[in-house]
């Protein structure tokens, strides 16, 4: 989540102070993410050092207010207009354990996977009641559904690949599958380019 091009984007209608800024990122959100104060003043001095925000005005209540520079307003059409791109190096902790559990001598994967399809579930469940709750034909109302049905379509596809590893499971009888330590002793640092695109 870029938390810098939303901020950039808010300021793109119009000057806002901290607090302000905070109030309006949470109405398009939900408040599914929330931002700390210091996270938003932080942003928004890096915003500055890299000439995408200026301090404005101050008002009679010491609120200090922000505004976007014109090379911020292009950020902010760059940001909108470009696709977001996945990191596909990105550690998937659930991924990682399930593969583990399932190449454990003594582990049981199955379980393990249960265990979590079942908190997935209820997750997904949680989801789509929270989805109800949301309010109809107001802005507020639309922006916070789009994210809540990102998180239950997220949630719907989790659950979907962990059905998929119970039958993976099933095919292969873990004691078949599991891995005992190596006797190979790998060498110290990077394995080179050639053998990591072997084990890849």
């Amino acid at each position: 989540m870029s938390v810098r091009h939303s901020l950039l984007a808010i300021l793109a209608q119009g000057p806002c102070y901290g607090y302000q800024l905070r109030h309006e990122f949470d109405r398009r959100t939900g408040s599914t993410w929330p931002l700390n104060v210091g996270q938003i003043y932080n942003t928004l001095e890096r915003l500055e050092r890299d000439g995408l925000a200026v301090h404005a005005d101050q008002d009679d209540h010491g609120h200090v207010y922000w505004q976007v520079t014109d090379a911020g307003r292009e950020e902010v059409a760059t940001w909108l207009s470009s696709p977001v791109v996945r990191a596909s190096g990105t550690r998937d902790e659930l991924a990682i354990k399930l593969a583990v559990a399932a190449t454990l001598p003594g582990a049981d994967a199955a379980s393990v996977t249960g265990t979590q399809r079942a908190a997935s579930a209820g997750r997904l469940e949680d989801l789509r009641r929270t989805r109800e709750s949301a309010e109809p034909g107001t802005p507020e109302g639309l922006a916070w559904s789009l994210v809540v049905d990102s998180m239950i379509f997220a949630a719907e596809a989790e659950v979907r690949w962990l059905d998929h590893v119970e039958a993976r499971l099933r095919e292969h009888p873990q004691r078949a599958m599991a891995l005992e330590l190596t006797t190979i002793r790998p060498k110290r640092g990077r394995p080179a380019k050639a053998e990591a695109a072997a084990v890849a």
